[in-house]
């Protein structure tokens, strides 16, 4: 019973949860605390830390920590999944959907205009990040002596070698930490 009792919990977290992992936590702590009392408020904010610090959706490392202290192994299985499967549903309704209407000229018309949109929230992510690897928390300066020259550096140089002998981006990453290591440390 009480493996179904947090399927159900964490079927309605998954199914909820819309607008990421911040918006979901007062759903997450109603369930989690207040309806079913698996933890307390002060475990709760330490699970929301242990949740932040570990890769992946809050929702989902949520899941993973309340379902393996209440049951275990099993738990953190039943947990995880009951988060995980309304996304799995709906995106296969939606595959579903795609492919049975893919071939109508509003759909094509729809996915035309929602690609350019994509394309630019990536683009302002991308935005934000340089800004803030150039110019730190202050925000874009036309000072020069606010440039943080060393990230400049090593931007414009990974840029160049993953154009010019297309390595696996990993590579650049580590490679520019392992430099901006050495440099910041001398």
């Amino acid at each position: 019973m009480m493996y179904l009792k947090m399927f159900i919990s964490f079927f309605q977290i998954g199914l909820f949860s819309i607008g990421g992992g911040y918006a979901a936590l007062p759903l997450i702590k109603e369930q989690i605390v207040d309806i079913n009392g698996w933890l307390t408020i002060t475990e709760f904010t330490d699970l929301v830390t242990i949740a932040e610090m570990t890769p992946g959706p809050i929702a989902i490392n949520a899941a993973t920590f309340v379902g393996n202290q209440i049951a275990g192994i099993s738990g953190s299985i039943v947990a995880t999944l009951g988060c995980v499967l309304p996304s799995f549903i709906i995106v296969l309704l939606l595959a579903g959907v795609y492919f049975r209407y893919k071939k109508l000229r509003i759909v094509g018309g729809i996915l035309d205009g929602i690609r350019p949109v994509v394309i630019a929230l990536i683009g302002s992510a991308g935005i934000s990040i340089i800004s803030l690897a150039f110019w730190g928390e202050k925000g874009i300066s036309t000072n020069i002596a606010d440039i943080n020259i060393i990230a400049v550096i090593l931007f414009v140089a990974g840029l160049f070698v993953l154009r010019k002998w297309k390595p696996n981006p990993i590579l650049i990453m580590l490679g520019s930490g392992f430099i901006g290591m050495i440099v910041y440390l001398f």
